[in-house]
């Protein structure tokens, strides 16, 4: 009865994560006002207006600013969403530019998923705003998620009049950072993104068709083919990807950077930060997708502080703050959306003097886990050999896939899930997979910084999914996730020369090589460095840290179904490289 009720709960989990990315699709904007038309409400007021690009296809913008309309620093963002879908509330003193990416919303043309056209289109779309006359010159640029992204794939191409950018969430390498983060192709959220791009442009149809009869065609055309592309015809790191990426900022721009831990696309704004920081930008790590936690104030006034100091020239200090700026859990993500966390301020990230403790995993029984192989995380020397299997079924995402299940969880399943909290921690998937635990911690320890595990791994199939977690276990054994670590067996390679070593030399951030497919022979090992994206959390004294090897999250596209071995223990390797930041002892907070 035990395991029925799990088996409940996980079928649940999968029908709650479906269910609240195809809601999505409801987001649909309000029905659009008569185009060209101005107008004013609570004093402010309001004018569409169409672009037209280079190869003759218009786009929708609409300006927005304190009545009148007269020149002043705008702030432009490009958006796939449509109309209303500007994610940055700026002051009277600027006059805001919104504009539908082609493809999408009420603008003509293919949808290009972020790629050459839309980016030729981004530098078009500023020269001609720097020179209406509603505008003083002076642009900046505002984005969160899609319209981040579209920003940092366009940086390589001279942007007129922009001062400053402020950018949250959003991927530096959309496929590394999004749509197949090590090499597994991440599908369902995917395919949400896609609905969400679609509604809009179909609630804007009938204005569109109006205009222009003839782009209805080539605006399903261009969303059909973004969504096979991206989910089915490009698997591997090929050139199509690489324009969907960044390619460098000629513009060298002063970028403030905001994201979540758990934010489904994290790791682009920690990779844009180490990219562009010699252009003054700064890292804040408060909250995207996932939320911000409550009484906080979600980076909206940094944001606004960012502008107004490189846009308009005022003299308010954000310059001078801390280059990043960290908000970080305390074991478990509900809680942190609830108000617990701890605020960490550094100089740079991976934040100086982060040393990387090497956990051997173990195959000693801990006695905290209801695994059948419940293992040992340990410091120095480990048990003896041993060859330990588990069964590659998809897992259940709303705990093994914290950044999936924050995105959702932000759209209504955290009411859900803090009444039944199995959904999200790893109770059910404890069961089914490897777990490796260390004792319990004598002290506080900080971690925050990416995290390797370095394993050696056969299947019972060509080509497998490998999964862990890195879960914070309370003194009541529930374990909460706080990342997890992805990897296509078919990918076994590192790019060491992209990679980031600590002072040892060994990789603790693998950039994993996803050109080429390289499928393993069935039950051949071979080794595999796993990325895990950064964790920033605070493991309490009398907690445990654990790493858990499951199923690929059932929001990926599933690979067959298989028996994957692992080799712990003595010689065997394995190895979670994990952050520890200075003023931490995890040595003595293990007894060591």
């Amino acid at each position: 009865m035990h395991h029925m009720r799990r088996f409940i709960a996980a079928v649940t989990a999968l029908v709650a994560l479906g269910a609240a990315i195809a809601g999505t699709t409801a987001l649909a904007p309000p029905a659009p006002a008569s185009a060209s038309a101005e107008r004013a409400a609570a004093g402010t007021a309001s004018r569409d207006v169409r672009f037209t690009a280079s190869d003759g296809v218009t786009l929708q913008t609409t300006l927005t600013g304190a009545a009148p309309l007269v020149p002043r620093p705008t702030v432009v963002e490009f958006s796939p969403y449509g109309r209303n879908s500007g994610t940055l509330a700026v002051g009277s003193a600027y006059n805001s530019l919104l504009v539908q990416i082609r493809g999408t919303g009420d603008s003509d043309g293919q949808f290009d998923a972020l790629g050459p056209r839309t980016q030729a289109d981004v530098a078009e779309v500023l020269r001609w705003a720097c020179n209406q006359p509603w505008s003083d010159h002076s642009l900046a640029l505002n984005g969160f998620s899609a319209s981040a992204i579209t920003i940092y794939n366009s940086l390589h191409l001279q942007l007129p009049c922009v001062k400053a950018a402020v950018l949250r969430s959003g991927t530096l390498e959309l496929y590394r950072d999004l749509l197949v983060p090590g090499g597994i192709s991440n599908i369902v959220p995917g395919a949400g993104v896609m609905a969400l791009i679609g509604a809009p442009a179909l609630a804007q149809a009938s204005d569109r068709l109006q205009r222009n009869p003839a782009s209805g065609l080539g605006v399903v055309g261009g969303l059909l083919d973004a969504g096979v592309s991206g989910g089915f015809l490009h698997p591997t790191l090929d050139s199509w990807w690489r324009q969907r990426g960044f390619r460098g900022d000629v513009n060298h721009l002063p970028i403030l950077m905001i994201d979540g831990f758990f934010d489904v696309e994290s790791r682009g704004a920690f990779q844009a930060y180490q990219a562009l920081r010699g252009d003054g930008a700064h890292l804040l790590v408060v909250g995207g997708h996932d939320g911000a936690p409550v009484g906080t104030d979600d980076g909206v006034p940094e944001a606004n502080a960012w502008l107004d100091h490189y846009v308009r020239g005022v003299h308010n200090g954000i310059d001078t703050q801390p280059n990043v700026q960290m908000l970080l859990s305390q074991g478990d993500r509900q809680t942190y959306l609830d108000g617990q966390y701890t605020r960490l301020d550094a100089s740079d990230w991976p934040v100086p003097g982060t040393q990387w403790a090497a956990l051997s995993l173990d195959p000693t029984r801990s006695g905290s886990a209801t695994s059948l192989n419940d293992g040992t995380l340990t410091l120095g020397r480990t048990g003896p050999a041993a060859t330990q299997a588990y069964i590659s079924l998809p897992s259940v995402s709303t705990s093994t896939d914290p950044p999936n299940a924050a995105i959702v969880g932000a759209m209504g399943l955290n009411a859900l899930t803090a009444q039944l909290p199995v959904l999200t921690d790893m109770q059910i998937s404890d069961t089914l997979g490897l777990t490796y635990s260390t004792a319990p911690l004598r002290r506080d320890v900080t971690a925050a910084g990416p995290a390797a595990l370095d394993i050696q791994l056969a299947s019972t199939s060509p080509e497998t999914g490998i999964w862990a977690v890195i879960s914070d276990v309370g003194p009541d054994g529930i374990a909460h996730p706080l990342m997890a670590g992805r990897l296509n067996s078919s990918f076994p390679g590192v790019d060491a020369s992209k990679s980031l070593h600590d002072g040892q030399g060994a990789i603790v951030e693998p950039y994993g090589r996803y050109e080429t497919k390289q499928p393993a022979t069935p039950g051949q090992f071979r080794r595999y460095q796993v990325e895990f994206w950064p964790i920033g959390n605070v493991f309490r004294a009398g907690h445990r840290i654990r790493l858990e090897i499951v199923g690929e999250s059932a929001a990926s596209l599933p690979t067959l179904p298989g028996v994957n071995l692992v080799k712990v223990g003595a010689g065997s390797g394995a190895v979670l490289r994990f952050p520890v930041l200075p003023g931490s002892d995890l040595g003595a907070a293990l007894g060591g």
